[in-house]
């Protein structure tokens, strides 16, 4: 009796540890992203400015998959931040919050972090970020582990702004070096503006 009972528990068990081992066989480098003072290691594999963005599956406020390629044709900037419900990563996504009706009809913003979907959806209606998307990794950690954004032992996205252009191509990344400071907004949304107006 005693064997069988030990025996289910291996069986119920095994998912979880095939789920950390997922986790721990992603691609490992130490960054210059910094915590404190301490350089935090980064999971997942990095992409190159002016290549190919890898497409990824996010979940929305009800849970349902929003994929990158769903934009396709139009200029996108996405914001990582680690939390929602911290000072810097609230300021940083109603700033760009505020930006989007300034900007063309053509570009999409996104706010990624890996609070849960009913997290960000309380965020939201608080706070009243209702202009651009906000989207959850924490469902499949697609986002995090494709573009090595993913803070090793923390489980959360280190913050940095992207953009991908209408091809589809990354011109802009800027991976913020302490993860207690804001992104360069000026940078980032002139980039935008640039690429925004741009034809194909």
């Amino acid at each position: 009796m005693l064997k069988a009972i030990a025996s289910m528990l291996l069986l119920s068990a095994t998912p979880l540890l095939q789920a950390a081992d997922l986790t721990a066989s992603l691609p490992v480098r130490l960054s210059e992203v910094k915590a404190g003072e301490r350089p935090l290691e980064l999971q997942g594999t990095p992409v190159a400015l002016q290549t190919l963005a890898p497409d990824f599956k996010v979940a929305d406020a009800g849970f349902k998959p929003v994929k990158l390629s769903d934009f396709a044709g139009k200029t996108v900037l996405i914001s990582t931040v680690p939390s929602l419900d911290t000072g810097v990563c609230s300021i940083q996504t109603k700033k760009f919050n505020q930006e989007v009706t300034t900007l063309p009809a053509d570009v999409v913003i996104l706010t990624i972090s890996n609070d849960l979907p009913f997290a960000q959806k309380r965020f939201c209606q608080k706070e009243q970020v209702d202009k651009l998307l906000v989207l959850s990794d924490a469902v499949w950690g697609d986002f995090g582990s494709s573009y090595g954004l993913r803070i090793k032992d923390m489980g959360l996205l280190t913050r940095a702004v992207l953009i991908v252009d209408r091809n589809g191509k990354l011109v802009y990344q800027q991976l913020v070096p302490k993860l207690s400071e804001e992104p360069d907004y000026t940078a980032a949304l002139t980039t935008l503006k640039q690429f925004a107006g741009k034809k194909s």
